[in-house]
């Protein structure tokens, strides 16, 4: 069992940044594939970020490409998302999860964290 905790979330100007963490607690953090998404409402939830287990490879979404960084330390078990050049559209519930079998874009992780809202004012 994992247990993921995010923080860091809050109000923020557009145009304006936020760093989200997600630590991670149970079993060995660096045997699993780290992903943020995000659900804004009355909206599906979607694919932001990933990262793999050394940290060596990330993926985005097109529409955050440039703007966010995921970022990852094991030794803290720890997983980030910079978030910069933020835009009204990013106002959302973000979520960390975790994967044990792959680097993925799709929902099939293993582990999933309470949330924490972004809100980004115009």
């Amino acid at each position: 069992q994992v247990q993921l905790v995010e923080s860091g979330g809050g109000l923020v100007q557009a145009g304006g940044s936020l760093r989200l963490s997600c630590a991670a607690s149970g079993r060995t953090f660096s045997d699993y594939a780290m992903g943020w998404f995000r659900q804004a409402p009355g909206k599906e939830r979607e694919f932001v970020a990933a990262i793999s287990w050394s940290g060596a490879r990330t993926y985005y979404a097109t529409s955050v490409k440039g703007r966010f960084t995921i970022s990852r330390d094991n030794t803290k078990n720890t997983v980030y998302l910079q978030m910069n050049s933020l835009k009204p559209e990013d106002t959302a519930v973000y979520y960390c999860a975790a994967n044990s079998r792959s680097v993925s874009s799709s929902f099939d992780y293993d582990y999933w964290g309470q949330g924490t809202q972004v809100t980004v004012s115009s």
